[in-house]
């Protein structure tokens, strides 16, 4: 008489550890997609609890895909160097105010309102150099009394500025 075709117990514990696994790793990225790190960054009369973009993928992510944002959320993005750091709105949903800062944390260029249309048709480019860029709700210069040459407070992780 052959096996062939039967149910075995093994396949059985094959099967539940393949699904255990699966239900894992799940989790995992959800926990990492939901539960990231967040720093309080304050400007104006805003205080605002962001995600931390530092890395070349991060920034390129930037809030690409997310449906809505926090009245007090958004994204700082922290570059290694001053430069005229560009900005699009590629696979945005939402629209953003956009703030540029440079090294002092002081700010130099913002555009309000950026349409999620735009996509890659606009790079928004500041006129002077900047070392982070604020990306915030559509709105929030305006009811936060945030201006040029206003200045943020925040430290980094794994700094003291």
């Amino acid at each position: 008489m052959s096996n062939k075709g039967q149910w075995r117990p093994h396949t059985t514990g094959i099967l539940i550890s393949g699904l255990v696994l699966i239900l894992i790793a799940i989790v995992i990225s959800f926990m990492v997609n939901n539960f990231q790190q967040t720093n309080e960054v304050r400007l104006g009369a805003g205080v605002f609890n962001v995600r931390i973009a530092s890395t070349d993928e991060a920034r390129k992510q930037g809030l690409s895909g997310v449906e809505k944002l926090d009245a007090n959320g958004g994204l700082l993005m922290v570059f290694d160097t001053d430069g005229y750091q560009g900005i699009w709105m590629k696979d945005m949903k939402i629209p953003l105010d956009i703030i540029w800062l440079n090294s002092e944390k002081k700010v130099v260029y913002i555009v309000t309102d950026a349409s999620p249309d735009l996509g890659t048709s606009k790079i928004f480019t500041p006129k002077d150099l900047s070392r982070y860029v604020l990306e915030v709700p559509a709105g929030t210069v305006k009811s936060a009394g945030i201006k040029i040459g206003s200045v943020a407070t925040f430290t980094l992780p794994g700094s003291q500025s």
